[in-house]
């Protein structure tokens, strides 16, 4: 269990100064205040303590216990159901009466978050030439030739730019039938 580094107690410190109090009757707001602690939070460990033992002395995370993180199946068939209707996530939330995140969290988990995902993509089309030789795709590039490094690898900016030397071009064809270069 990872402890928060500048918390007060651990959880053993915890269960420690709950039993000293009912074993041993020591004042409860002596032992806060020893430990560093409020009477108000001393009590609701105490209260803990007597609800759930030992084990109910640990530390728990702040999330409400009554939040509802997931979909009940009806609602989760709902919400999918208006969002093939193109409705938005807020609406759906507001429609249902739920938790924008917890509708949004779903129904990204299923992959639905965006309406882009809900229609299928349009199949590409390609067209392509019967017989070799019908079409070509000619492409031409040209690229600089550099006569010596700049001022990026050398860091002096005081040798001046360095000036294109030439050029070379670059020709690439392609059949369109085989898609040989």
């Amino acid at each position: 269990m990872h402890t928060h580094p500048n918390a007060r107690l651990t959880p053993v410190s915890w269960e420690r100064l709950v039993r000293r109090h009912i074993h041993d009757a020591e004042p409860l707001a002596h032992l806060a205040a020893e430990a560093g602690i409020s009477l108000r939070m001393a009590y609701k460990w105490l209260s803990r303590y007597r609800s759930g033992g030992a084990a109910a002395v640990v530390n728990r995370r702040s999330v409400r216990r009554s939040e509802q993180r997931t979909l009940d199946p009806k609602n989760l068939q709902r919400a999918v159901a208006l969002r093939h209707e193109l409705c938005t996530l807020r609406r759906i939330a507001r429609l249902l009466a739920l938790a924008l995140s917890t509708v949004g969290r779903t129904l990204k988990a299923m992959g639905l978050g965006r309406l882009k995902h809900l229609q299928p993509p349009v199949p590409r089309r390609r067209y392509q030439w019967a017989r070799p030789g019908e079409i070509i795709h000619v492409d031409i590039k040209q690229l600089a030739r550099i006569d010596r490094v700049g001022h990026r690898i050398t860091g002096d900016r005081r040798l001046g730019r360095s000036a294109c030397a030439d050029y070379e071009k670059a020709h690439v064809a392609i059949d369109d039938a085989t898609r040989l270069a």
